[in-house]
């Protein structure tokens, strides 16, 4: 069990996690080290702050910095 990093609440983090699973079983590169399942693998990049969530509007380029 991979611990939810207190900064984000735990729907967010499972959203996250989840999306990062799908990226890695589409093939993307894991960002940390280990033989761990997709979900695992994404649930500890998001706790370790490798992977955050970005806004829809920015991500979009509505919005200028």
């Amino acid at each position: 069990m991979v611990a939810r990093p207190a900064h984000l609440n735990a729907y967010e983090f499972a959203v996250v996690s989840a999306l990062r699973a799908k990226q890695l079983l589409a093939g993307c590169t894991p960002r940390l080290e280990g033989d761990h399942s997709a979900a695992t693998m994404a649930q500890m990049e998001v706790a370790a702050g490798c992977v955050a969530r970005a806004d829809r509007a920015t991500a979009a380029g509505t919005i200028q910095p």
